[in-house]
């Protein structure tokens, strides 16, 4: 019977039982994509990496319970905390190639690690029926990103406290919507809810704020920018937008590490 090396990480955090929990195992070799989605079902986290190392980069994909997704930020970060606190990756930089979004660059900053992602590219879109009535409250626009929808409210406590009709939202052509506010006391939050996805709401949406920084970058005229997701876990995030790409940093807390026993 094989064995597999598996680690879990609560990222965008520094306390257990806070921010996103993210599955991390790395792999010699790709086994079978049927065994990645089987691991990930069995984890039944928002979501699970995995690596395989190429050379002095590491190819990385991101499987949900349902799904392989094209992008996820907190389980890449958890996966760069993996490599430079378990697994002796040697240098402050981390090179990931990931075949769906391309080249990912991760450094390590004392404990703050920063993930170097592609920025979003959003339009505004009209509020359609099925948005509308996806949330108990009115949002003030839309917009569309690769991926997502992302609804904008007036105030922060709309975001804290709205009510998400999960099974009109799963109607949604998208990976999920994200809800958004200027915040009260950082820049901007949010929430992020993808019941198509198989995740009725992620704690901490690191790929949302590929599209969430250029956005309030632009509205609030500035390029450094601090941000929480307001899921009952919370994620805190700092944000910086460079143009064609962004970075987001937060920290990470191990929580497991095991063996996954395979026939």
């Amino acid at each position: 019977m094989a064995k597999q090396k598996i680690y879990q990480v609560d990222a965008f955090t520094d306390k257990t039982f806070s921010g996103n929990p993210a599955a991390v195992c790395p792999f010699d070799q790709w086994p079978a994509d049927e065994l990645l989605q089987n691991i990930a079902l069995e984890n039944n986290l928002a979501e699970t990496a995995f690596y395989v190392k190429k050379g002095d980069q590491y190819e990385i994909r991101w499987f949900t319970p349902a799904v392989e997704v094209d992008l996820c930020g907190h389980a890449t970060l958890a996966s760069a905390f993996v490599l430079f606190n378990q697994e002796g990756h040697n240098s402050d930089e981390i090179l990931f190639h990931s075949p769906r979004s391309g080249e990912l660059k991760v450094t390590r900053q004392g404990n703050l690690l920063t993930l170097n992602f592609p920025t979003d590219v959003y339009t505004r879109v009209e509020l359609s029926h099925n948005l509308l009535n996806g949330f108990n409250l009115k949002p003030v626009l839309a917009l569309k990103g690769k991926t997502d929808y992302v609804l904008v409210f007036d105030k922060e406590d709309q975001v804290r406290n709205i009510q998400p009709h999960l099974d009109i939202i799963a109607q949604l052509d998208a990976r999920g919507v994200i809800v958004t506010a200027k915040g009260d006391e950082v820049d901007f939050v949010s929430r992020f809810f993808a019941p198509q996805s198989g995740i009725n709401e992620d704690p901490v949406t690191g790929s949302a704020h590929t599209t969430l920084t250029p956005y309030w970058a632009k509205n609030l005229g500035k390029n450094e920018l601090t941000a929480i997701q307001l899921s009952p876990r919370k994620g805190y995030l700092q944000c910086r937008y460079l143009g064609d790409r962004v970075e987001i940093s937060g920290q990470g807390k191990l929580y497991l590490t095991g063996e996954i026993h395979l026939d």
